[in-house]
């Protein structure tokens, strides 16, 4: 028959038990979650610079083209032969422009639509003798009318008068309005090739500017000498 042994285990201090307990519950205790950082502020987008040299908008209602500022510009003439035309031209919708001439001495004018008109033809008036402020009779005049490229021309002064001129300054400046009124007995002819135009009757008003060789509109075109 075996015997058992009782051996007496020592007690432990309650200190010690005090200190197992504590680490039992701490980790039995989950840890606390940790706070998330707060998110980051994205820095304010950057302001773009206004562009520079941006052209301005077109102007949707532009100003018509206008012979002379007092309105009382026109063009009225009459052809046969290559051209077949009555020619009304009023002060609005028709671009002309005058300057004083060397060769000969006198000016010259010319007259045309504006570019959004359907016509593409172009007159040019040098009248021999003109000079600034005066009115003249019996004028030679050298034609020239350019119809879409086609050149026609009197190539001298001897096939069209001025029967009168008159001329009228527009304000202190040396811009005058002339009117003038004349026929040609002959015809211009083409610069290149055949065909002929006969301006038999015409009439206009139009600006000359005896300051500058050049108004500051289009060059006019100097065939008609």
């Amino acid at each position: 028959m075996r015997k058992m042994i009782l051996v007496p285990c020592p007690r432990r201090p309650p200190a010690a038990l005090g200190l197992i307990g504590a680490l039992a519950m701490a980790a039995a205790t989950p840890a606390p979650a940790a706070t998330p950082a707060p998110a980051a502020t994205p820095p304010p987008a950057a302001t773009p610079a206004p562009a520079t040299g941006t052209p301005p908008a077109a102007d949707p209602f532009p100003v018509p083209a206008r012979c002379l500022e007092s309105g009382d510009g026109y063009l009225r003439a009459r052809l046969a032969g290559a051209v077949e035309a009555r020619v009304y031209w009023p002060n609005a919708g028709t671009r002309c422009a005058g300057e004083p001439k060397s060769t000969p001495p006198g000016v010259r004018l010319s007259f045309t639509r504006s570019p959004t008109d359907a016509t593409d033809l172009l007159f040019v008036f040098g009248l021999t003798g003109v000079r600034e402020g005066r009115a003249a009779r019996e004028v030679g005049a050298n034609l020239t009318v350019i119809l879409q490229g086609r050149i026609f021309g009197t190539l001298g002064d001897s096939r069209c008068t001025v029967d009168t001129l008159t001329q009228r300054r527009v304000g202190h400046s040396k811009v005058y309005r002339v009117e003038a009124r004349g026929f040609c007995t002959q015809p211009a002819h083409a610069v290149r090739g055949d065909g002929a135009v006969l301006v038999s009757t015409f009439e206009f008003a139009g600006p000359v500017n005896y300051e500058t060789a050049n108004d500051g509109a289009a060059p006019i075109p100097a065939v008609a000498k």
